[in-house]
């Protein structure tokens, strides 16, 4: 546990972060990254409440209950003068959002339809290995001998899962599984973009513009693909339990971790975020397990070992490198 620590405290010196600030940063990447973990859980939930349910109806209920707050958010920070930007920069970070908490949400609703909790969780926290292959084709990066044999380590054990294990049970296994593989792809994009807005705007104001951005995304595509007016009357009819489920969405898996996961990066950087993020699948797994009643294996267990090991590696590994490239200089 210790030296995770300073492995984390290491990424944060990188990154230009205060050290006495470590200790918030660190406490803020790991809840955030839990509660994210638990939006696997609730949608199953919804998608057995209603199993017709489209992915786009649950996604306006979780972003119409929480856009308010990212106003209010997003006034009180302007009005105490924080990321005053100018409209082209403002509409780049909408862009962003759209990005990640539209078509990354959109994708990943939508195989979770035909995948388990699970499986979706760990084919999500691939998402370092394509941050490793966009930072070296579009940001300057370098693909390490390290970073790919991880990279490969990772798979392996997805490889293992999906031949073996029991948590792909699925009558569209491949459609699912390809639809949050490409979710992880482009919320990857979104992370290397993400730390930029961030450093100049800070995670408040990014946050809340990255959302209105996605919201407005998603209430257009709500309002063509639902029929207008009509659509909006019949999700309002939608069962008691329902709005329970979107309003946990909303808070705990959506408003607080956006904010939790942003500010850590602002504060300890990417790398160690994503150390941080390993906490997610296993807090899916066992939630998965207790609440949603899903199966897990042997070949389960040794499969996640062996893609948590690798994506541990890479991080570790990529924070590594980073900390020496100074003193070869």
């Amino acid at each position: 546990m210790k030296s995770s620590f300073r492995e984390v405290q290491g990424a944060a010196a990188l990154n230009g972060s205060d050290p006495r600030l470590d200790g918030a940063g660190i406490a803020l990447g790991m809840i955030g990254a839990v509660l994210f973990s638990m939006k696997a859980i609730l949608v199953k939930m919804a998608y057995d409440v209603v199993p017709d349910l489209p992915a786009v109806t649950l996604m306006v209920l979780r972003m119409g209950l929480s856009l308010p707050a990212y106003v209010l958010i997003l006034l009180i920070a302007r009005r105490a003068g924080e990321g005053r930007i100018g409209t082209r920069e403002t509409l780049a970070a909408m862009a962003a959002g759209v990005l990640a908490y539209y078509v990354c949400t959109f994708l990943d609703f939508q195989g979770l339809k035909y995948i388990t909790a699970q499986l979706e969780r760990l084919l999500l926290f691939t998402y370092p290995a394509f941050v490793v292959i966009f930072g070296a084709l579009f940001f300057g990066g370098r693909i390490t001998r390290a970073g790919l044999a991880s990279v490969v380590l990772a798979y392996g054990g997805l490889a293992v899962v999906f031949l073996r294990g029991d948590i792909t049970q699925s009558d569209n296994l491949w459609l699912g599984a390809g639809l949050i593989l490409l979710c992880a792809a482009l919320f990857a994009l979104f992370q290397l973009i993400a730390k930029g807005f961030i450093d100049r705007i800070g995670a408040r104001v990014f946050t809340c513009l990255a959302m209105i951005g996605a919201a407005t995304a998603l209430f257009l595509h709500f309002f063509v693909s639902s029929g207008g007016p009509a659509g909006m009357v019949a999700a309002l009819r939608l069962p008691r339990e329902m709005w329970v489920i979107a309003a946990a969405l909303a808070v705990f898996c959506t408003l607080v971790p956006s904010f939790f996961i942003n500010i850590a990066i602002g504060r300890i950087g990417a790398q160690a975020v994503a150390i941080l993020g390993m906490v997610g699948p296993l807090a899916t797994i066992v939630a998965a397990i207790v609440v949603l009643g899903e199966p897990f294996g042997l070949w389960d267990g040794i499969g996640t070992a062996i893609t948590l090991l690798g994506i541990g590696l890479y991080t570790y590994s990529s924070a590594r490198s980073k900390r020496e490239r100074p003193r070869q200089t």
